[in-house]
């Protein structure tokens, strides 16, 4: 793997960054010990798998052309000991202590002249359970690809990778660096289509920005300073309310996230019949068997439903306005955002950055998104993998994202707070659980709820 161009995403995403800011994923996996797994064997086989992963030992450099451009480079100074560590949790309960060591970790900008990640093996008791939080630089892979670059730290993709190395990958024909005269026609009306399609996102942001700012707890000033927070929901009974209620599953944690944050500003003495927030929702522009590294996003805009004080109407109001941004598709209206940065020049990126960065605000108030993981079963030298909630980074501005994953029969919850701003962050993380089961029981209970005033 030699030198290669940071996409225009890509480079959007490392220039957005500040220390106040920082621009990177995070994944808490958690892990049940196993006999013979000791800390320090744990330790030696996440620095010998991360440094067997390619994508991971490239750092980012400036280069002369394009202006302003920059790009993917082989660190020679590659060292897995700057990059995978150990730190100790000192509480009695290991889960509370490992998130809010994982919170200050977050903090924590990753080093611009090395390889953008880092792994940190978080543990308490040697014959205890253990953690592991994973932070990789957005400008290296949005949530998909993160979880593809970062699944080489399991036992079980570690040996089919292992295996396929030792096959041999199969050759690939020589091919002319001229293109075929087809493949150039076809790359010109791909790019004026693209063009076509960012200048009608470009108008749908200039409708959709809002100029009545309000200060909220979700677009207070940064400080900086980052807290997390977990919740845990039943998978199976996700799908019963699914087939009852109908929609996606996605529309109904995206419906729970909406109650929760009702339940939250009413404990908070805030008014939830006031403006809803509005999310931004990502979508996937990958293609399958895409490359591993880049961003391939969009997303789509949606107003929360807070002000609805009956369950089922919001989830009816959060499935017809999904129902509408689907068929419109991901690469029309504002929240597809992204797709303007493919039409910048590099030196857009570099220059306007703390512009974007400032108007995010005024498309949407939080990120809500949802992690794919694998099916099967995942360990880390023979200790089975429990848990995993990721974590999505936040804007400028900005004081909240919710990232969910399913793993296990369970929905992982991943709760990403400005510290300051929402320093009561375990409480709504509280209220996710709640508004959940509070969900389940009307649908497959028959409980009738008393609504949140």
């Amino acid at each position: 793997m030699g030198t290669e161009l940071l996409a225009p995403l890509d480079l959007a995403f490392w220039h957005l960054e500040s220390d106040a800011h920082p621009m990177h994923l995070g994944a808490l996996a958690v892990f049940a010990p196993a006999p013979g797994a000791t800390p320090p064997h744990v330790l030696e086989l996440l620095r010998t798998r991360a440094a067997a992963i390619p994508r991971l030992r490239m750092c980012v450099r400036d280069v002369l052309l394009p202006v302003g451009g920059a790009a993917w480079t082989v660190d020679k100074d590659f060292d897995v000991h700057r990059h995978v560590r150990r730190v100790a949790v000192d509480e009695g309960d290991f889960m509370a202590g490992a998130t809010r060591l994982a919170g200050e970790l977050m903090e924590q900008p990753l080093g611009r002249g090395l390889p953008p990640w880092q792994m940190y093996l978080i543990g308490g008791a040697d014959d205890g359970p253990f953690a592991v939080l994973v932070k990789l630089h957005h400008a290296l892979a949005d949530g998909m690809r993160a979880v593809a670059i970062g699944a080489g730290i399991f036992d079980e993709i570690a040996a089919t990778t292992a295996r396929s190395a030792a096959r041999g990958r199969p050759a690939v024909p020589p091919r002319s660096w001229l293109p075929d005269p087809r493949e150039v026609a076809g790359m010109a009306l791909g790019r004026i289509g693209e063009v076509g399609r960012a200048l009608g996102v470009g108008a749908s942001v200039v409708r959709a920005g809002r100029l009545d700012l309000r200060s909220t707890a979700f677009t207070a000033p940064s400080s900086g300073t980052r807290r997390l927070a977990t919740a845990d929901l039943d998978a199976t009974a996700l799908q019963r309310i699914r087939r009852a209620e109908g929609g996606t599953a996605n529309d109904i944690l995206l419906a729970v996230v909406a109650g929760a944050l009702r339940r939250w500003m009413a404990e908070r003495g805030e008014a939830p019949a006031g403006s809803d927030p509005r999310a931004l929702v990502p979508v996937s522009r990958r293609r399958p068997g895409g490359a591993v590294s880049g961003n391939r996003l969009s997303a789509y805009l949606l107003d929360l439903p807070v002000g609805a004080a009956d369950p089922r109407e919001r989830l009816r109001a959060v499935r017809a306005a999904m129902d509408r941004n689907k068929a419109a598709g991901p690469l029309k209206g504002a929240g597809a955002v992204a797709v303007l940065a493919d039409q910048l020049h590099p030196l857009a990126h570099r220059f306007g950055a703390p512009l974007a960065a400032n108007a995010a605000r005024m498309l949407f108030d939080l990120l809500v998104t949802s992690v794919p993981l694998p099916r099967s079963a995942l360990s880390l030298g023979g200790c089975p993998l429990s848990a995993l909630y990721p974590m999505a980074p936040l804007a400028r501005g900005q004081s909240l994202a919710v990232a969910l994953s399913t793993y296990g029969g369970r929905v992982h919850v991943g709760l990403v707070a400005d510290g300051k701003a929402l320093p009561d962050l375990d409480r709504l993380a509280g209220a996710v659980e709640e508004e959940f089961e509070g969900l389940r029981e009307l649908v497959t209970g028959g409980r009738v709820p008393v609504p949140v005033s």
